[in-house]
């Protein structure tokens, strides 16, 4: 195992612990119904990489902000992905079963209490950005807007759209990254803004910067999740092994096959590390966290 690769697995885990711990605290006060607090919980503390958060506590280290301060917009992240890993999976949508090595929230609950469960993560995300003692006023509403703008219509939620608009159908190369920047690619992006945003001297360089590095990873990261669809083991990718294929979804080796995926793969990755040519050592754990991202198994 490669020394940065090293690194990533030591940094993920210790972020999942901080991140967890986090969670379980905004969370904590209760639902007004006992049965949405059990599925909220369920759909969040579930398990899962906590790769969002973990990549915007990674981007604060890089500008060398206060790593407390990116505690709650971190938790906003893990709390919009959760939310929508519970909507995509409902028979509406996506249709799954198994999510995470479990199964998924409509299953284990019902359909009314996977959707209610997911509203309440959104908005709890919303609430944890707009009470964080640790940034200032002018902070929490740049941060809002950017995770508003990056999960809606404009970002995740867009592209989810295009996702089940475009079933069964051949997509272009372009149309395929136009999509994935939407569905993946913005929450992944929004992670590395929001930990920079924690610092208030980041500069507009600094930010464009990191902005380009996202946006690569967000592909390279949707690519591996193609390439896993394929060749991964359910029971190590905790949800159905060839679930896209099955559905006629547009996919990466779909479109250009598993070899000519894997060297796009590689493009990407390369685009994102020269995205921090420009710096040191301190973002050392985003290099880190980039080579994971192409060689994870999950």
């Amino acid at each position: 195992m490669s020394e940065r690769l090293s690194l990533a697995l030591e940094f993920l885990e210790q972020s999942r612990q901080q991140i967890d711990q986090a969670l379980e605290r905004s969370i904590r006060d209760g639902a007004a119904s006992p049965r949405l607090d059990e599925a909220m919980r369920y759909s969040v503390l579930g398990g899962g990489k906590r790769v969002r958060p973990a990549l915007c506590l990674a981007a604060a280290r890089a500008i060398g902000a206060d790593p407390l301060a990116a505690l709650a917009p971190a938790c906003a992240l893990e709390l919009v992905h959760a939310y929508s890993l519970v909507h995509d999976d409902l028979p509406a949508m996506d249709d799954d079963d198994l999510r995470r090595g479990r199964p998924t929230v409509h299953i284990a609950f019902d359909e009314a209490s996977a959707i209610l469960a997911g509203d309440a993560l959104q908005t709890l995300a919303f609430a944890l950005l707009a009470e964080a003692p640790e940034l200032s006023d002018q902070q929490r509403i740049a941060m809002i807007r950017e995770l508003a703008t990056a999960s809606g219509h404009q970002g995740m939620v867009g592209g989810q759209a295009i996702d089940l608009e475009s079933v069964g159908q051949q997509l272009t190369i372009e149309q395929l990254e136009s999509m994935h920047r939407h569905k993946t690619g913005a929450l992944i992006e929004a992670s590395v803004r929001l930990g920079a945003l924690t610092s208030g001297s980041v500069t507009d360089q600094q930010l464009a910067a990191l902005s380009d590095f996202a946006s690569a990873l967000g592909l390279a990261f949707q690519v591996q999740d193609d390439l896993l669809d394929i060749e991964g083991d359910t029971e190590i990718i905790g949800k159905r092994q060839g679930s896209d294929a099955a559905r006629e979804k547009p996919t990466y080796p779909a479109l250009l096959g598993v070899s000519g995926a894997r060297e796009h793969l590689e493009k990407l990755l390369d685009q994102a590390q020269s995205a921090l040519d420009s710096f040191g050592e301190e973002a050392e754990v985003l290099r880190a966290m980039a080579d994971y991202v192409v060689v994870r198994r999950h």
